[in-house]
């Protein structure tokens, strides 16, 4: 590679070439990365959620654990395939989709996270107008440009504002959780109130789920820094497993203690919104930076433009949505746990089943144009999580889109065109 396009490549954060073993993360330092994506105030509203609609034990703490675990083992299939090739979720898709056939599940991905920013610059804006009174539109536009100017400078300044956010939140949550368990009259009370909008267990693990479905995704987009796959498999596992079931607690009990699920409603309830409100901004920010900056690199693969170029794009779009996403938050979650989670269980079946975990070097690889065998899989993989079972052992949709989609994916794939050769060492990529 010559100089120019070395110097391009890392200007650009390596989006459409592996990170170099030189930049690579170890394992603290991926998971504060992970941990900031994770610790997110959105997923503390679906705690709110969740929170009105179980009672804390023993539902509520199964529903939790059981949409957290799912998040949790495939975020670390993901992860392990990042770490092992240091490539994003949007070259791994044209390794399973084809080189052409990987724009629509990375059109599908970056729509998802400029919506997820879009959603968070609003959380960022509502409620500091509700603690100064200011006007709505200035906040989101200013929030919008604040997060953008930083996606732009690149991994490096995600990695800083996570060492920041993540104490900040912890701080955030426990505070608000001691004052959950004061105003309610202590553990008891908690577990004596009973839903006010009672869910079933498949929505709630649905919901649960698809929080950060659109997240666990992109899981390469970050662990693709990581220095060894231990590394990153681990982090992963801090992230979703910890710290997305951390979010959900402190936004539940929250929830149940004040008998609202809005996040900002509920800081205000516990006389926490002025103390909190630095904090809680933090905290959206750092994870609408992993969101904007995936959705950057999804762009990247699409359109083959620079990665700075298409965040600025995608940040005004995401801040200029920001009202509608927020108010159709719910609604947004159940189609992610839907459409999202077979490209991941795709991506899963094609580095696990096909080519057993070792892929080639990129110079070498059989690059198709597109692969139906993963058009062919994400559509199964959709009809299955659509006709899941309300009860029992199949109820949980997303999970069964994944597994179809990998089992599906690999028998289309090697009926169409073959068992995949074996690589006679390990990949360079």
């Amino acid at each position: 590679m010559s100089a120019q396009k070395t110097r391009e490549s890392v200007h650009d954060d390596y989006a459409l070439t592996p990170v170099p073993e030189g930049e690579r993360r170890g394992f603290l330092s991926m998971s504060m990365v992970m941990l900031g994506f994770t610790f997110f105030a959105a997923s503390m509203w679906t705690g709110g959620a969740l929170g009105t609609g179980f009672r804390l034990w023993p539902d509520l703490v199964v529903v939790v654990l059981a949409g957290n675990l799912i998040l949790g083992v495939y975020g670390a299939f993901l992860g392990y395939a990042a770490s092992a090739t240091n490539l994003s979720t949007h070259i791994l898709a044209r390794h399973a989709f084809g080189t052409f056939g990987s724009k629509l599940p990375s059109f599908m991905l970056a729509l998802t996270q400029i919506g997820w920013f879009g959603v968070g610059v609003a959380m960022f804006a509502y409620p500091i107008q509700k603690l100064l009174g200011v006007p709505l539109t200035p906040l989101i536009l200013l929030g919008g440009v604040l997060m953008t100017g930083t996606v732009v400078i690149g991994f490096k300044a995600i990695e800083w504002i996570s060492w920041i956010a993540v104490p900040a939140i912890l701080f955030l949550g426990f505070w608000s959780m001691a004052r959950a368990f004061a105003d309610a009259g202590g553990l008891a009370a908690l577990l004596a109130v009973e839903p006010s909008k009672p869910l079933t267990f498949a929505k709630g693990v649905a919901l649960g789920v698809g929080s950060f479905i659109s997240g666990a995704t992109l899981t390469p987009d970050f662990v693709r820094f990581s220095r060894s796959r231990t590394g990153g498999v681990g982090a992963t596992a801090v992230g979703f497993t910890f710290g997305n079931s951390l979010m959900f607690f402190f936004g539940a009990l929250g929830a149940m203690a004040t008998g609202v699920a809005d996040t900002s409603e509920v800081l205000a309830a516990q006389g926490l919104l002025g103390g909190g409100i630095a904090l809680l901004a933090l905290n959206i920010w750092t994870t609408n930076d992993n969101a904007l900056y995936a959705s950057g690199l999804g762009l990247a693969n699409i359109t083959g433009g620079k990665r700075r170029r298409l965040t600025i794009l995608a940040g005004a779009a995401g801040t200029l949505l920001a009202h509608f996403l927020y108010n159709h938050f719910v609604n947004w979650l159940v189609f992610l746990s839907v459409s999202l989670p077979p490209i991941g269980g795709i991506l899963i079946g094609d580095f696990f089943l096909k080519w057993r975990g070792r892929y080639p070097a990129l110079e070498d690889y059989p690059f198709r144009s597109v692969n139906g065998a993963a058009l062919i899989a994400w559509g199964v993989a959709i009809a299955a999580s659509q006709f899941s079972p309300p009860v029992g052992t199949f109820s949980v949709a997303p999970l069964n889109a994944i597994v179809v989609a990998a089992l599906v994916y690999a028998a289309a794939d090697r009926l169409l065109h073959g068992p995949a050769p074996v690589p006679a060492e390990e990949p360079g990529c």
